[in-house]
């Protein structure tokens, strides 16, 4: 099957061409979007880590996908999960998207097994969901005795601390 100009791009060019591509032909952001929220390897996971790259703070062209997004979370491999959680962490999410988002990101977090940096990204979600939500604090401090952080190597533990720094007592 033919590639499109875009998968063509993901597979074969440097970020810094990829992301001209996207501003040069902004009609092929939905295309990006429909891409990172598929398991159509190997544009998927490229397609999400080049959006996350692309778009600003609460992008328009990507509130609408939001609910997608939260659905794919848990079809995908630890690398995509990370790329499109960077983005949904750049978007402003209803109660019910935090919900969904909070309990899934327990549960990565929780799978010690899972790659470091796809547990902190799941981590961070978890903080910017408690800074507008503190009852939960609670839970985070339970989430983050020694047993869940024995797995993470000291840069990733010390970027942690600094994480947990930003929550009120």
């Amino acid at each position: 099957m033919k590639q499109s100009p875009l998968e063509h791009v993901l597979t074969s060019a440097y970020k810094v061409e990829m992301i001209s591509f996207i501003e040069n032909h902004p009609e092929c952001v939905d295309e990006a979007i429909n891409l990172a929220v598929s398991n159509k390897q190997p544009y998927a996971w490229r397609a999400a880590w080049l959006l996350w790259s692309c778009i600003e703070e609460n992008d328009l062209r990507i509130r609408k996908y939001i609910d997608r997004i939260i659905e794919t979370l848990n079809t995908v491999q630890d690398g995509h999960l990370r790329e499109l959680l960077k983005i949904l962490l750049m978007m402003k999410l209803n109660e019910k998207q935090e919900g969904l988002l909070y309990n899934l990101c327990v549960s990565v977090w929780e799978k010690v097994g899972k790659r470091p940096s796809v547990r902190y990204t799941a981590l961070k979600m978890m903080v910017k969901i408690i800074k507008k939500y503190p009852e939960l604090r609670s839970e985070l401090n339970l989430l983050t005795q020694k047993e869940y952080l024995e797995s993470l190597s000291p840069g990733v533990k010390k970027s942690l601390m600094k994480l947990l720094k930003q929550l009120p007592e």
